[in-house]
Protein backbone atom coordinates (compact mmCIF):
# COMPACT_ATOMS: atom_id res chain seq x y z
CA UNK A 1 0.00 0.00 0.00
CA UNK A 2 1.02 3.85 -1.05
CA UNK A 3 1.19 6.02 2.10
CA UNK A 4 -1.48 8.22 2.43
CA UNK A 5 -0.56 11.65 0.65
CA UNK A 6 0.41 14.48 3.73
CA UNK A 7 -2.74 17.29 4.02
CA UNK A 8 -0.28 19.73 3.47
CA UNK A 9 0.19 20.81 0.28
CA UNK A 10 2.74 23.01 -1.41
CA UNK A 11 1.97 25.75 -3.81
CA UNK A 12 4.69 27.70 -5.61
CA UNK A 13 5.11 29.68 -8.63
CA UNK A 14 7.58 29.27 -11.39
CA UNK A 15 8.92 32.55 -12.09
CA UNK A 16 9.25 33.70 -15.55
CA UNK A 17 12.74 33.79 -15.33
CA UNK A 18 12.94 33.52 -19.46
CA UNK A 19 10.91 35.78 -22.28
CA UNK A 20 7.57 34.07 -22.99
CA UNK A 21 7.25 32.01 -20.25
CA UNK A 22 5.69 28.76 -20.72
CA UNK A 23 3.27 29.55 -23.46
CA UNK A 24 4.71 30.36 -26.74
CA UNK A 25 2.89 32.25 -28.75
CA UNK A 26 3.28 36.01 -30.11
CA UNK A 27 -0.37 36.63 -28.56
CA UNK A 28 -0.04 36.27 -24.62
CA UNK A 29 0.92 39.31 -22.11
CA UNK A 30 4.45 40.24 -22.69
CA UNK A 31 6.84 38.01 -20.20
CA UNK A 32 10.44 40.19 -21.22
CA UNK A 33 12.35 37.55 -19.06
CA UNK A 34 13.79 40.68 -17.04
CA UNK A 35 14.03 41.48 -13.52
CA UNK A 36 11.22 43.75 -12.75
CA UNK A 37 8.95 41.24 -13.77
CA UNK A 38 10.47 38.65 -11.95
CA UNK A 39 10.64 40.54 -8.25
CA UNK A 40 7.25 41.72 -8.63
CA UNK A 41 5.98 38.23 -9.38
CA UNK A 42 8.22 36.81 -6.03
CA UNK A 43 7.57 39.49 -4.05
CA UNK A 44 3.48 39.09 -5.06
CA UNK A 45 3.98 35.21 -4.26
CA UNK A 46 5.41 36.24 -0.76
CA UNK A 47 2.90 38.74 -0.02
CA UNK A 48 -0.53 36.02 -0.69
CA UNK A 49 1.40 33.50 0.86
CA UNK A 50 2.41 30.68 -1.83
CA UNK A 51 5.45 28.71 -0.48
CA UNK A 52 8.13 29.01 -2.71
CA UNK A 53 8.97 30.39 -5.71
CA UNK A 54 11.93 28.49 -8.09
CA UNK A 55 13.46 30.11 -11.77
CA UNK A 56 15.25 27.66 -13.67
CA UNK A 57 18.66 27.81 -15.80
CA UNK A 58 18.75 28.94 -19.21
CA UNK A 59 21.36 29.61 -21.35
CA UNK A 60 19.93 29.57 -25.27
CA UNK A 61 16.46 29.91 -26.47
CA UNK A 62 14.52 28.23 -29.13
CA UNK A 63 14.33 31.00 -31.53
CA UNK A 64 10.97 31.30 -33.80
CA UNK A 65 9.31 35.15 -34.44
CA UNK A 66 9.33 35.53 -30.07
CA UNK A 67 12.46 34.61 -29.58
CA UNK A 68 11.03 31.75 -27.00
CA UNK A 69 13.73 31.64 -24.44
CA UNK A 70 16.11 33.94 -25.78
CA UNK A 71 16.37 35.85 -22.89
CA UNK A 72 16.91 35.28 -19.60
CA UNK A 73 18.19 36.05 -16.37
CA UNK A 74 20.73 33.67 -14.57
CA UNK A 75 19.41 31.84 -11.52
CA UNK A 76 21.24 32.02 -8.44
CA UNK A 77 21.92 35.86 -9.15
CA UNK A 78 18.49 36.56 -9.58
CA UNK A 79 17.31 34.51 -6.22
CA UNK A 80 19.69 36.15 -4.43
CA UNK A 81 17.53 39.61 -5.38
CA UNK A 82 14.67 38.02 -4.50
CA UNK A 83 15.99 36.74 -1.17
CA UNK A 84 16.47 40.34 -0.10
CA UNK A 85 13.05 41.47 -1.74
CA UNK A 86 11.04 38.73 -0.22
CA UNK A 87 10.45 37.75 3.94
CA UNK A 88 8.95 34.18 3.90
CA UNK A 89 8.66 32.45 0.78
CA UNK A 90 11.02 29.64 -0.09
CA UNK A 91 13.53 30.32 -2.74
CA UNK A 92 14.79 27.74 -5.03
CA UNK A 93 17.48 28.66 -7.83
CA UNK A 94 18.56 26.06 -10.30
CA UNK A 95 22.07 24.99 -10.91
CA UNK A 96 23.41 22.05 -13.91
CA UNK A 97 26.39 20.36 -12.18
CA UNK A 98 27.82 19.92 -16.05
CA UNK A 99 28.35 23.79 -15.54
CA UNK A 100 29.45 24.30 -11.66
CA UNK A 101 31.96 22.50 -9.83
CA UNK A 102 30.28 21.48 -6.65
CA UNK A 103 32.26 23.17 -4.34
CA UNK A 104 31.76 26.32 -6.32
CA UNK A 105 27.59 25.63 -6.26
CA UNK A 106 27.66 24.47 -2.78
CA UNK A 107 28.96 28.09 -1.79
CA UNK A 108 26.66 29.22 -4.26
CA UNK A 109 23.72 27.55 -2.71
CA UNK A 110 24.78 28.39 1.09
CA UNK A 111 25.49 32.15 0.18
CA UNK A 112 21.94 32.62 -0.66
CA UNK A 113 20.29 30.24 2.18
CA UNK A 114 22.27 32.91 4.52
CA UNK A 115 20.98 35.93 2.69
CA UNK A 116 17.28 34.67 2.14
CA UNK A 117 17.75 33.73 6.46
CA UNK A 118 17.81 29.71 5.60
CA UNK A 119 14.94 29.69 2.85
CA UNK A 120 16.99 28.74 -0.07
CA UNK A 121 16.73 25.48 -2.15
CA UNK A 122 18.50 24.23 -5.13
CA UNK A 123 16.73 22.53 -8.23
CA UNK A 124 19.91 20.22 -9.98
CA UNK A 125 19.27 19.63 -13.17
CA UNK A 126 21.06 16.67 -14.30
CA UNK A 127 20.66 16.44 -17.83
CA UNK A 128 20.76 18.67 -20.94
CA UNK A 129 20.08 20.18 -24.27
CA UNK A 130 23.43 19.20 -26.90
CA UNK A 131 22.76 23.27 -27.91
CA UNK A 132 22.52 24.66 -25.30
CA UNK A 133 26.10 23.28 -23.55
CA UNK A 134 27.69 23.00 -27.02
CA UNK A 135 27.84 26.75 -27.27
CA UNK A 136 29.90 26.92 -24.43
CA UNK A 137 32.06 23.83 -24.85
CA UNK A 138 30.37 22.54 -21.89
CA UNK A 139 28.90 19.23 -23.81
CA UNK A 140 31.09 16.01 -23.29
CA UNK A 141 29.78 13.87 -26.47
CA UNK A 142 31.88 10.86 -24.28
CA UNK A 143 28.85 11.30 -21.76
CA UNK A 144 25.94 9.27 -22.00
CA UNK A 145 22.64 9.76 -20.50
CA UNK A 146 23.08 7.86 -17.60
CA UNK A 147 27.22 9.00 -17.39
CA UNK A 148 25.26 12.59 -16.95
CA UNK A 149 23.09 11.11 -13.54
CA UNK A 150 26.46 9.61 -12.31
CA UNK A 151 27.90 12.61 -12.52
CA UNK A 152 25.11 14.52 -10.65
CA UNK A 153 25.38 11.88 -7.87
CA UNK A 154 28.88 12.02 -7.40
CA UNK A 155 28.17 16.37 -7.10
CA UNK A 156 25.45 16.13 -5.11
CA UNK A 157 27.31 13.78 -2.59
CA UNK A 158 30.30 16.66 -2.27
CA UNK A 159 27.63 19.49 -1.97
CA UNK A 160 25.53 17.75 0.68
CA UNK A 161 28.98 16.72 2.89
CA UNK A 162 30.24 19.79 1.91
CA UNK A 163 27.11 21.81 3.93
CA UNK A 164 27.94 19.88 6.63
CA UNK A 165 31.81 18.74 7.17
CA UNK A 166 34.52 20.41 7.71
CA UNK A 167 36.90 18.97 5.27
CA UNK A 168 35.97 17.00 2.19
CA UNK A 169 38.25 14.30 0.68
CA UNK A 170 36.70 12.53 -2.14
CA UNK A 171 38.04 10.48 -5.36
CA UNK A 172 35.21 9.82 -7.59
CA UNK A 173 35.07 8.99 -11.82
CA UNK A 174 34.17 12.79 -12.25
CA UNK A 175 35.47 14.67 -9.00
CA UNK A 176 38.26 15.07 -6.73
CA UNK A 177 38.08 16.87 -3.82
CA UNK A 178 41.41 17.26 -1.52
CA UNK A 179 40.65 18.63 2.22
CA UNK A 180 38.20 20.85 0.23
CA UNK A 181 36.67 23.37 2.84
CA UNK A 182 33.40 25.47 2.36
CA UNK A 183 32.41 28.21 5.27
CA UNK A 184 29.96 29.44 6.21
CA UNK A 185 27.91 26.75 6.32
CA UNK A 186 23.82 26.95 5.42
CA UNK A 187 21.25 28.25 7.90
CA UNK A 188 18.85 25.65 6.87
CA UNK A 189 18.92 22.40 8.69
CA UNK A 190 19.86 19.66 8.20
CA UNK A 191 20.47 21.42 4.92
CA UNK A 192 18.17 23.34 1.96
CA UNK A 193 16.09 21.79 0.17
CA UNK A 194 16.84 19.54 -2.93
CA UNK A 195 14.45 19.27 -6.14
CA UNK A 196 14.84 17.60 -9.11
CA UNK A 197 12.92 16.54 -12.10
CA UNK A 198 13.72 13.51 -14.17
CA UNK A 199 10.53 10.92 -15.94
CA UNK A 200 13.38 8.49 -17.48
CA UNK A 201 14.10 5.61 -15.31
CA UNK A 202 17.95 6.73 -14.44
CA UNK A 203 16.33 10.36 -13.73
CA UNK A 204 13.48 8.75 -11.45
CA UNK A 205 16.39 6.70 -9.21
CA UNK A 206 19.03 10.20 -9.01
CA UNK A 207 15.62 12.08 -7.89
CA UNK A 208 14.39 9.84 -5.49
CA UNK A 209 17.18 8.90 -3.60
CA UNK A 210 18.84 12.30 -3.75
CA UNK A 211 16.09 14.68 -3.77
CA UNK A 212 13.37 16.02 -0.99
CA UNK A 213 11.33 16.86 -3.82
CA UNK A 214 11.02 15.64 -7.75
CA UNK A 215 8.70 17.19 -10.36
CA UNK A 216 7.10 14.62 -12.42
CA UNK A 217 4.86 14.93 -15.80
CA UNK A 218 2.21 13.30 -17.85
CA UNK A 219 0.08 13.85 -20.69
CA UNK A 220 -3.02 12.77 -18.27
CA UNK A 221 -4.20 12.65 -14.51
CA UNK A 222 -3.68 8.85 -14.85
CA UNK A 223 0.26 9.11 -16.05
CA UNK A 224 0.64 11.88 -13.36
CA UNK A 225 -0.77 9.59 -10.74
CA UNK A 226 1.40 6.70 -11.73
CA UNK A 227 4.67 8.68 -11.45
CA UNK A 228 3.77 10.28 -8.37
CA UNK A 229 3.15 6.76 -6.94
CA UNK A 230 6.45 5.35 -8.69
CA UNK A 231 8.19 7.91 -6.90
CA UNK A 232 7.19 7.65 -3.61
CA UNK A 233 6.98 3.59 -3.84
CA UNK A 234 10.72 3.71 -5.06
CA UNK A 235 11.50 6.25 -1.81
CA UNK A 236 9.68 3.82 0.47
CA UNK A 237 11.80 1.09 -1.06
CA UNK A 238 14.82 3.13 0.10
CA UNK A 239 13.63 3.91 3.35
CA UNK A 240 12.86 7.43 2.52
CA UNK A 241 9.96 9.88 1.21
CA UNK A 242 9.76 11.92 -1.19
CA UNK A 243 7.56 14.90 -1.82
CA UNK A 244 6.30 15.55 -5.82
CA UNK A 245 5.33 17.76 -7.79
CA UNK A 246 3.71 19.02 -10.62
CA UNK A 247 3.96 22.10 -13.31
CA UNK A 248 0.19 23.73 -14.08
CA UNK A 249 -0.67 26.71 -16.21
CA UNK A 250 -3.78 29.01 -14.73
CA UNK A 251 -5.88 30.42 -17.75
CA UNK A 252 -8.49 32.37 -15.96
CA UNK A 253 -11.42 34.62 -17.05
CA UNK A 254 -14.54 36.10 -15.65
CA UNK A 255 -16.28 33.30 -17.06
CA UNK A 256 -15.63 29.86 -18.63
CA UNK A 257 -16.18 31.47 -21.96
CA UNK A 258 -13.76 34.31 -20.88
CA UNK A 259 -11.52 31.64 -20.26
CA UNK A 260 -12.02 29.48 -23.33
CA UNK A 261 -11.62 32.65 -25.70
CA UNK A 262 -7.76 33.75 -24.16
CA UNK A 263 -6.91 30.23 -24.33
CA UNK A 264 -8.24 30.28 -28.31
CA UNK A 265 -6.31 33.71 -28.74
CA UNK A 266 -2.97 32.50 -27.40
CA UNK A 267 -3.69 29.34 -29.69
CA UNK A 268 -3.87 31.56 -32.94
CA UNK A 269 -0.70 32.85 -31.86
CA UNK A 270 1.18 30.09 -31.54
CA UNK A 271 5.37 30.30 -32.76
CA UNK A 272 5.79 27.10 -35.05
CA UNK A 273 9.30 28.19 -35.52
CA UNK A 274 9.72 27.83 -31.49
CA UNK A 275 7.63 24.65 -30.53
CA UNK A 276 9.53 22.77 -33.48
CA UNK A 277 12.75 24.23 -32.48
CA UNK A 278 11.83 23.32 -28.76
CA UNK A 279 10.61 19.43 -29.46
CA UNK A 280 14.01 18.79 -31.19
CA UNK A 281 16.07 19.57 -28.15
CA UNK A 282 13.95 17.38 -26.29
CA UNK A 283 14.93 14.88 -29.08
CA UNK A 284 11.79 14.41 -30.73
CA UNK A 285 12.83 12.67 -34.03
CA UNK A 286 12.22 14.90 -37.05
CA UNK A 287 9.49 12.78 -38.84
CA UNK A 288 7.77 13.33 -36.26
CA UNK A 289 7.83 16.88 -35.14
CA UNK A 290 5.34 18.50 -37.13
CA UNK A 291 2.69 16.02 -35.67
CA UNK A 292 4.16 16.21 -32.31
CA UNK A 293 3.63 20.21 -32.33
CA UNK A 294 0.34 19.81 -33.57
CA UNK A 295 -0.30 18.04 -30.26
CA UNK A 296 1.87 19.58 -28.11
CA UNK A 297 0.09 22.83 -28.93
CA UNK A 298 1.31 26.46 -27.20
CA UNK A 299 1.31 25.33 -23.32
CA UNK A 300 4.40 23.64 -21.99
CA UNK A 301 2.35 22.41 -19.10
CA UNK A 302 -0.69 20.67 -17.83
CA UNK A 303 -3.50 23.44 -18.06
CA UNK A 304 -6.24 24.45 -15.93
CA UNK A 305 -8.92 26.99 -17.41
CA UNK A 306 -12.37 28.63 -16.77
CA UNK A 307 -13.58 31.25 -14.06
CA UNK A 308 -11.65 31.53 -10.38
CA UNK A 309 -13.72 29.02 -9.16
CA UNK A 310 -14.05 26.61 -11.58
CA UNK A 311 -9.97 26.85 -12.04
CA UNK A 312 -9.68 26.30 -7.75
CA UNK A 313 -12.07 22.98 -8.14
CA UNK A 314 -10.00 21.65 -11.11
CA UNK A 315 -6.64 22.78 -9.45
CA UNK A 316 -8.02 20.49 -6.00
CA UNK A 317 -9.06 17.31 -8.19
CA UNK A 318 -5.50 17.84 -9.98
CA UNK A 319 -3.69 17.22 -6.73
CA UNK A 320 -6.55 15.06 -5.07
CA UNK A 321 -6.38 12.45 -8.12
CA UNK A 322 -2.72 12.45 -9.12
CA UNK A 323 -1.63 12.37 -5.69
CA UNK A 324 0.83 15.33 -5.14
CA UNK A 325 2.20 17.32 -2.67
CA UNK A 326 2.32 20.62 -4.81
CA UNK A 327 2.02 22.44 -7.69
CA UNK A 328 3.93 25.20 -9.12
CA UNK A 329 1.92 27.38 -10.84
CA UNK A 330 2.66 29.06 -13.96
CA UNK A 331 0.32 32.36 -15.36
CA UNK A 332 0.24 34.27 -18.83
CA UNK A 333 0.21 37.48 -16.80
CA UNK A 334 2.04 36.89 -13.46
CA UNK A 335 0.72 39.82 -11.53
CA UNK A 336 -2.88 39.38 -12.77
CA UNK A 337 -3.01 35.68 -12.21
CA UNK A 338 -1.41 36.32 -8.90
CA UNK A 339 -3.62 38.28 -7.37
CA UNK A 340 -6.61 36.39 -8.41
CA UNK A 341 -5.04 33.42 -7.34
CA UNK A 342 -4.48 34.52 -3.64
CA UNK A 343 -8.11 36.24 -3.68
CA UNK A 344 -10.30 33.73 -5.54
CA UNK A 345 -8.12 30.41 -5.31
CA UNK A 346 -5.42 29.67 -2.30
CA UNK A 347 -7.94 30.17 0.44
CA UNK A 348 -10.26 27.34 -0.44
CA UNK A 349 -7.14 25.29 -1.05
CA UNK A 350 -5.40 25.95 2.11
CA UNK A 351 -9.04 25.34 4.05
CA UNK A 352 -8.86 21.95 1.37
CA UNK A 353 -5.50 20.77 2.16
CA UNK A 354 -4.96 22.21 6.09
Amino acid sequence: MFPRPSPHKDFGVFLPVANGGWIVSSTTPVLDGLYAQNRAAAVLADEIGMDFVMSMGKFRGFGGETDHWGTSLESVTLMAAIAEATKRVRIWATVHPLLQNPAVAAKMIATLDQISGGRAGLNIVAGAYKAEFDQMSAWDDSLSHDDRYALAEEWTTILKRLWTEDSVDFAGRYFTMKDCQSKPKPLAKPRPELICAGMSDRGFQFSVREADACFIGGRSREEHRDASRRAKRMAEDLGRSVRTYAMCTVIHGSTEAAAQALVARYAEGADIGAILSMLASWGVPAERLQATAKQQGVFMTQTVVGSPASCREQIEAFVTECELDGLMLIFPDYVEGLSMFGRDILPGLRTVFS
